[in-house]
């Protein structure tokens, strides 16, 4: 089974760089994206042999989710079950036999780490969210989780400890979810590889000179780990300021 994340940075945009020919060529089972900034109705997409879900942030051109997926699943799920926390699109689930897969785009920090204490409220609930699912099945969780967990994961942590996505507070906060039993897919299988990211900025021509961070994330519950195959990240695809993240699991 393949599954792909990709942080499109707006939908609209990146189907005018080569989105649906990629989308195509991928042919993943399970194809999610995450900060899609669409409402419902701004777009329509043709995806033949997929089931489509959406998600929209209340707030116009922000945030939002979609999964498209060729096998219908059993339920859908969107947001968390927490009201504060499901204004912004930001998560859907869906139920299979065999696991959950749930697509997430974690909110940023921001700027002088504005959003940091919304941020630690969001981090605890949605853990609490996985690990309720857990209970019924094994989770598969993927998308833009705006944080690198590591010196390795990223180009320059020295200059970017006090950063959105950098600080202590949320490498923290991914380490609990790793302890509480998630596998990080890529570093399961690439655990000392270095320079390859999953996001550049735009300033600086960072991607040109690969100054960049792994912040996409695929991690699974532990006992998926005997069906895992591989962890790939595509940096070669364009489009956006993030590229695609890969998971090949068997099922």
């Amino acid at each position: 089974m393949k599954l792909i994340s990709w942080n499109v940075n707006g939908l609209r945009a990146c189907v005018n760089k080569g989105f649906l020919e990629y989308f195509q060529e991928a042919d993943a089972d399970i194809f999610c994206i995450q900060e899609s900034k669409l409402q419902e109705g701004q777009i329509q997409l043709d995806t033949p042999g997929y089931f489509q879900y959406w998600n929209y942030a209340q707030k116009k051109g922000y945030s939002g989710t979609a999964v498209f997926a060729k096998q219908e699943p059993d339920s859908v799920a969107y947001g968390i079950g927490r009201p504060e926390h499901d204004t912004e699109g930001r998560v859907i689930t869906l139920g299979y036999p065999d696991f959950y897969l749930v697509n997430v785009y974690t909110p940023n920090s921001q700027q002088e780490l504005a959003r940091l204490a919304y941020r630690m409220e969001w981090e605890d609930a949605f853990r609490e969210y996985l690990q309720e699912l857990e209970k019924e099945k094994p989770v598969i969780v993927c998308g833009d989780m705006n944080v690198a967990h590591q010196e390795i994961d990223l180009k320059n942590p020295k200059t970017n400890r006090k950063n959105a996505g950098f600080t202590e507070e949320e490498r923290a906060k991914m380490g609990e979810l790793l302890e509480h039993g998630f596998i990080d897919t890529f570093r399961y299988f690439y655990p000392d590889l270095e320079g390859v990211y999953s996001w550049w900025s735009y300033r600086f021509s960072a991607r040109a000179k690969n100054a960049g961070w792994r912040i996409d994330y695929f991690l699974v519950s532990a006992s998926l780990e005997d069906r895992l195959r591989d962890g790939k990240i595509h940096t070669q695809v364009m489009g956006s300021d993030h590229c695609p993240v890969e998971l090949d699991i068997e099922f």
